[in-house]
């Protein structure tokens, strides 16, 4: 069987995540590698845009509490949108905030170190939400005139 490369596969938010998530800081846009001579000659920087889906690409810290190993506990969600996602009002004094991620897929990638060599994955949504706030097509979680993030 072959699976061509790139691949993507959506998986749903309580399959990846069945104890919830929660976004820890804000959501960071991505931007282009730039060199010291790109910066030199003040050269803008461009936003990095998701080769699928031509949409620009945002980054957000999310912990898992379901997660067995330390170094699960907190990973990095792309999320892709044409729009900056905002994420839900904060609850209390606390420093995360829960939030459903909507449009999951995983995306297998090699890493390797010397001898060794496993399987990380990709993990990309299209958008978020509060836990209370409804799913639908159009999502409040994007700044604008109620752009979708979809």
């Amino acid at each position: 069987m072959a699976v061509p490369h790139g691949a993507r596969f959506p998986i749903a938010f309580d399959d990846l995540f069945p104890q919830g998530a929660y976004l820890m800081g804000d959501i960071q846009p991505l931007t282009e590698y730039q060199s010291q001579e790109d910066k030199a000659r003040n050269r803008p920087i461009r936003p990095r845009i998701d080769e699928t889906t031509g949409k620009r690409l945002y980054r957000a810290t999310i912990a898992d509490p379901s997660a067995e190993k330390e170094r699960d506990k907190s990973i990095s969600v792309d999320i892709t949108a044409d729009v900056q996602p905002v994420p839900p009002e904060a609850v209390g004094n606390l420093p995360f905030r829960p939030v459903v991620l909507e449009g999951l897929t995983v995306q297998p990638r090699a890493e390797a170190s010397g001898q060794a060599k496993w399987i990380t994955w990709v993990v990309r949504a299209t958008g978020l939400r509060g836990v209370d706030a409804p799913a639908s097509g159009r999502s409040s979680s994007a700044r604008g005139e109620g752009k979708s993030a979809a």
